[in-house]
């Protein structure tokens, strides 16, 4: 699968380990994989991503992807929703915080560097980006078809972007409207 990863979707995955390595992280999620994207300049990933106002609210994205690292990956929706069953989820976060830790619900303790670095939740995106470049007739994987299949199905990214209102529908119209212009 990778010898179809353009240049931009292999630097994409390399940023996302180097995300993981600055941050602590014992693992590459949805999480690192986003940042990388939003890494980037020049590609169709950075063009649908400024194109839909991400790239100027980086900062939100960043802080956003931050709280919901901190609570474990619960996303706002899912803490509303348990709020309804009666859950306070700052609440509970709180108090695991103050028995463990600040960011105890954060990934797991880092461990020593190896190749198997990659969480289920990004393994999944980077099959995912394969059956989306397929069923789009492309030959090659890019930059492009990560994003879609970060965007693809609820997850951490999928959540957060959603809230900045970048979604499936509106980065395959601005991917489409890039691709009438070229």
């Amino acid at each position: 699968m990778f010898e179809r990863f353009t240049t931009s979707a292999r630097e994409v995955v390399r940023g996302a380990v180097r995300r993981a390595d600055e941050t602590g992280g014992a693992t590459v999620g949805e999480p690192e994989l986003l940042l990388a994207l939003l890494d980037r300049a020049d590609s169709p990933a950075a063009h649908v991503l400024t194109t839909l106002g991400a790239t100027t609210r980086r900062g939100s994205i960043e802080r956003a992807l931050t709280e919901a690292r901190r609570r474990g990956g619960i996303s706002p929706a899912d803490a509303e929703a348990l709020a309804g069953l009666g859950i306070d989820v700052d609440a509970v976060v709180s108090r695991v915080e103050q028995e463990h830790g600040v960011g105890a619900l954060a990934a797991a303790p880092r461990r020593r560097r190896s190749r198997g670095r990659f969480a289920p939740e990004a393994k999944s995106v980077l099959e995912r980006s394969l059956r989306i470049a397929l069923g789009r007739g492309d030959k090659h994987i890019g930059d492009e078809h990560l994003l879609l299949a970060l965007l693809a199905r609820p997850g951490v990214a999928a959540n957060v972007l959603a809230d900045h209102d970048v979604t499936y529908v509106r980065a395959e119209r601005a991917l489409a409207t890039r691709a009438e212009a070229s």
